[in-house]
């Protein structure tokens, strides 16, 4: 988080996602995404609430199951291990969560695109190069 919502470099991980525009289904179609924020202080709700924007913009699903991790800096240890058992708790069911929901998706046949990703990988990495 960064003055009150996602950091710079984060919106530049978003733009990189456009090169996915291109495929059929465009973008993050049907992806499931887990919404994690970690702030200084108590804000990281308002983060989480821009990347859900963001999410519904490039077509994934967020779960509504969110973790705001306030006071990051106590929370996380040096090695970006959790500290605290109650965050701990709450990532862990926010994980079973995108696994069930994710799960669900994989469930229908109609989302299994293999090829379109790999397409999608050799237009990154051209990009790139």
């Amino acid at each position: 988080m960064y003055q009150g919502t996602i950091s710079g470099a984060f919106k530049n991980a978003l733009d990189w996602l456009h090169v996915l525009g291109r495929r059929d289904p465009p973008y993050l179609h049907d992806t499931v995404i887990g919404l994690i924020s970690a702030a200084g202080g108590t804000h990281g709700l308002q983060a989480i609430n821009t990347m859900e924007f963001a999410t519904r913009a490039l077509r994934a699903w967020a779960v509504p199951y969110v973790v705001p991790v306030a006071a990051a800096a106590r929370v996380f240890d040096a090695d970006g291990q959790v500290r605290d058992a109650g965050v701990q708790g709450q990532l862990e069911m926010l994980g079973n969560e995108v696994v069930r929901a994710a799960e669900r998706f994989a469930a229908d046949s109609a989302l299994h695109r293999a090829s379109e990703c790999d397409e999608a990988a050799e237009r990154v990495a051209a990009a790139v190069a």
